[in-house]
């Protein structure tokens, strides 16, 4: 990469940062995927990298990025990208996640709070989590 160029317009040092610079449109949505995560797995690590929120338990599991949060110059998507980190072993028979080309990293983008379906994904991050569970036990063996 040529020196001084940058991948991203933004650089946030904290969450509460991040939160500030959203929209509405994309706060609320963002808000709720949060609170979905916390639920599922209530001691998930919620660190900023690439300037958007990743969730950690043993490893990084799933993220939020929304689509103000550009990577290069312009908006690829609308809405809020839900993504997983490991999408490519999770079990998704009705193609609800978008694969896009990609080998491992899947998601699902939302344009409204509507569009969630919060028993469909919590059901995608709690897969998400025992895969990361699973992952960890062989580690340690």
């Amino acid at each position: 990469m040529a020196k001084g160029k940058k991948m991203q317009e933004v650089n946030f040092n904290s969450i509460d940062e991040f939160l500030a610079f959203l929209p509405e449109e994309e706060l609320v949505i963002v808000e709720r995927l949060r609170k979905l995560v916390f639920y599922c797995l209530p001691e998930a690590r919620e660190k900023l990298s690439f300037n958007v929120p990743y969730y950690y338990h043993h490893r990084n599991f799933c993220f939020i990025w929304p689509a103000s949060v550009t990577w290069g110059k312009k908006k690829t998507y609308e809405g809020v990208r839900f993504g997983f980190a490991y999408g490519n072993q999770l079990t998704d028979e009705i193609n609800y996640l978008d694969k896009g080309g990609r080998k491992q990293i899947y998601w699902k983008d939302f344009k409204t709070v509507k569009e969630i379906d919060t028993e469909l994904l919590q059901a995608y991050i709690y897969e998400a989590i025992i895969i990361d569970e699973e992952h960890f036990r062989k580690k340690k063996k």
